[in-house]
């Protein structure tokens, strides 16, 4: 099988990738513009999945304050639907990325002489995975603390709020999963290294916790004042939280220079 060359826009990005990630000696290759590309263009659809979960949310909470009878169902199907649609999109997505590196690995001359297969703790690392637990955990308590509310309206919004976390949830961990146990990419050292990169760049990045933050402003104005004082002191703490990690936490090319030196 022949490598498709890569266009030179995939190039420069790429060389301007390896400069970011202290690689700048490394020469950008077709294989990983192609893989660089791919991923570029898999995050955008994984960020106009996540705003459609949003937007759907919003609309199917619209619709409870439009004047639908409390727990009347059809609104939560279509939630529920809707979220199991952008489940087997991002499912179709990541597939698409597999399938392009199982393409560039076929390409290969030669192996990594000692490929690894980085686990969690080097991919996502521990204060970021707690840092996810904790605001979708947060965001999840926040939602259900508005089913004690008495208005039938804010429960239903309520509702609404938890399915669209949880689906925001098993998306995240869809994607977690296929960075940590799809196959090394890679013919040399530098390859490698730039494969761990990758991985470990793309798992930070689930942990933003955008939707997290998104989701609730849909009780706004609808649940009672208590609720919007909790909702202002999470967002406020998880912000602080994220802006910590991110400044302590070694760099990506850090964490894979480090995993590269221990296998």
């Amino acid at each position: 099988m022949t490598r498709e060359p890569a266009p030179d826009t995939d190039l420069r990005m790429a060389g301007e990738w390896l400069a970011h990630h202290d690689l700048a000696d490394t020469h950008p290759t077709p294989l990983l513009a192609s893989r660089l590309a791919v991923r570029r263009r898999a995050r955008l659809a994984t960020y106009v999945i996540l705003a459609a979960l949003i937007v759907v949310s919003g609309l199917v909470a619209t619709s409870a304050l439009g004047g639908l009878q409390p727990y009347r169902p059809l609104p939560l199907v279509a939630m529920a639907a809707s979220v199991a649609g952008l489940l087997l999109a991002q499912s179709l997505l990541d597939r698409w990325v597999r399938r392009v590196d199982q393409r560039a690995g076929a390409t290969l001359s030669r192996r990594a002489a000692h490929p690894i297969q980085p686990g969690w703790r080097t991919v996502l690392g521990r204060p970021y995975a707690v840092f996810a637990v904790a605001t979708f955990a947060g965001a999840v308590a926040l939602a259900a603390s508005a089913l004690a509310v008495p208005e039938p309206t804010v429960r239903q919004m309520a509702v609404v709020v938890l399915i669209g976390l949880l689906g925001a949830m098993a998306i995240t961990a869809m994607q977690l999963r296929h960075l940590l146990r799809f196959p090394v990419v890679a013919e040399d050292e530098k390859s490698l290294t730039a494969d761990v990169i990758m991985r470990v760049e793309d798992a930070r990045e689930l942990t933003t916790p955008s939707v997290q933050w998104s989701l609730p402003v849909v009780l706004f104005g609808t649940a009672p004042g208590w609720w919007g004082a909790a909702a202002f002191a999470y967002l406020i703490l998880s912000l602080a939280a994220c802006v910590a990690i991110h400044a302590r936490t070694p760099s990506c090319a850090t964490v894979a220079q480090r995993a590269m030196s221990v296998r």
